[in-house]
């Protein structure tokens, strides 16, 4: 028996789900304009004891990388990390890009997020979720005249994708695909504000 939790905060709009052999057994939408961290805990408790879980019977953590808010980001890696640490768990990390090609039905599949600045990130994968061109920060124009005329555009705005994000870790925690949790990086896309003006400045 396998048990797995996943999370999502990197957005508005956050999700929580919990899978047991292969089987998702919930998953909680959040919306938190101001942030995650003062619910995320709280939340993820109540479906622990909804479905008689203890923290420590989890085998591993998986959670949203990016791309999204830097903030949601860092406050999911944080969430993921510090509970994989508590339980000395692995973890496995999920781009959000991929998460959300699990929601298309046809070979060839665009996800897309708003990035805020009149861009998107974009991806393409194969229905497999094999990645075919590299996740991207461009205006939506831009990435709709660049994809494959067979490719299916799949807007993630709004989609909880903490389900996806358990069912794409749990063959890969199956395989031995795992993290220390001190090895999980973050996957931005591109650099962050901060990061921009500090570049300006100097």
């Amino acid at each position: 028996m396998a048990r797995l939790v996943a999370l999502d905060t990197t957005s508005a709009q956050g999700s929580i789900a919990l899978l047991e052999d292969g089987v998702i057994l919930e998953e909680l939408e959040m919306h938190s304009p101001d942030g995650f961290s003062p619910v995320l805990f709280g939340k993820l408790q109540e479906m622990l004891e909804r479905h008689h879980w203890d923290i420590k019977s989890v085998d591993c953590f998986a959670g949203a990388t990016g791309p999204g808010s830097f903030t949601g980001v860092r406050v999911c890696l944080t969430a993921i990390k510090g509970l994989a640490e508590s339980c000395q768990k692995p973890v496995i990390g999920i781009s959000n890009l991929a998460a959300i090609a699990t929601f298309g039905t046809e070979a060839i599949r665009a996800p897309w997020l708003d990035a805020r600045r009149g861009e998107i990130y974009g991806a393409i994968f194969t229905h497999d979720l094999e990645l075919i061109r590299e996740e991207a920060v461009l205006s939506l124009d831009q990435w709709k005249a660049s994809l494959p005329s067979d490719a299916e555009l799949i807007a993630g705005d709004g989609k909880p994708v903490a389900a996806a994000i358990a069912r794409i870790a749990y063959p890969q925690f199956l395989a031995g695909l795992r993290k220390d949790p001190a090895a999980l990086d973050a996957n931005y896309v591109r650099r962050s504000d901060a990061e921009l003006f500090w570049t300006e400045v100097v």
